[in-house]
């Protein structure tokens, strides 16, 4: 409990700046994956996702939009590292006087320790970032989930977040996909995440229609800005349990420490024989 209740302080804190300066199966043996192996690569382009589609939950009641939090516990050690990549619709001219909304050394080390990653864009990062997402999204690697375009909230009181109104949530899902689709980024998985987490009924129910299956979580990291990398891996380490999907920040300005901090995770997790998968694959089990 004294856990939790620390989790989610630091998440409501963290949250609550993000939301004022910005507007989340294994083998039966359980084996560890180096990072110096070939295997994570390998398996992010033979998986079974990759030839038959990204899978997806069926609608809840009343057609409401299926969540998705964690993964089936008895499908082995493996976790879900995921990372939005953070940017309102009304951020350009921050970005314009230099603050960096991307972070690029954080998606090279992920290659370089070969970490299947799901990455939460929102629409105006991808607009931003062109380059990068498209490289993100032709890399097999990774795959791209929607975090809505403008990252504004879907629900009223979510941490200070402006608000999309409720017949505008729908068609800001589908700018965001429309964003990545012109910056030339592929393997776009149909999954969403809510800015902020904040969802409701009426959230879920307007974006029936877009058919995507929104991902939660179940670790918070409390990376958005965190000054001190070791304690945000801990945080992570204390947290993972088998079929797992950890809440990162791929955001250089608002979360400085998660490269830093994923540098201790990913040896540590894969030293106690867990294996790092995209949210498709931890969804498939």
């Amino acid at each position: 409990m004294t856990t939790y209740v620390r989790i989610l302080a630091t998440t409501t804190a963290a949250v609550a700046v993000l939301g004022a300066t910005l507007a989340g199966c294994a083998d039966g043996a359980g084996k560890a994956v180096t990072s110096g192996s070939s295997a994570a690569r390998a398996a992010a382009t033979s998986s079974p996702g990759a030839v038959k589609g990204p899978p997806t939950l069926a609608p809840g009641p009343g057609g409401l939009t299926p969540v998705f939090k964690r993964g089936n516990p008895a499908a082995g050690k493996t976790v879900a590292l995921t990372f939005d990549a953070d940017m309102t619709a009304d951020q350009g001219t921050r970005a314009a006087r230099g603050e960096r909304f991307d972070n690029p050394s954080l998606i090279a080390l992920l290659r370089r320790l070969e970490v299947p990653s799901t990455v939460f864009m929102t629409g105006r990062w991808a607009e931003e970032y062109p380059t990068q997402a498209k490289a993100i999204g032709e890399d097999p690697l990774f795959e791209i989930a929607n975090h809505s375009y403008s990252h504004y909230a879907f629900t009223a009181d979510c941490y200070g977040l402006p608000r999309v109104g409720e017949t505008k949530m729908n068609e800001d899902v589908q700018r965001a996909f429309t964003a990545f689709d012109e910056a030339g980024a592929r393997n776009v998985v149909p999954y969403f995440r809510f800015p902020g987490g904040c969802y409701d009924d009426a959230a879920l129910r307007a974006l029936a229609p877009s058919k995507v299956t929104a991902v939660q979580w179940d670790v918070v990291s409390g990376d958005a800005f965190a000054t001190d990398a070791e304690a945000v891996a801990q945080q992570v380490l204390e947290g993972v349990k088998p079929g797992s999907l950890v809440v990162m920040h791929c955001t250089r300005s608002a979360a400085p420490v998660t490269e830093d901090a994923v540098q201790q995770i990913v040896p540590e997790l894969r030293k106690q024989g867990y294996r790092f998968v995209k949210v498709s694959e931890l969804m498939s089990h």
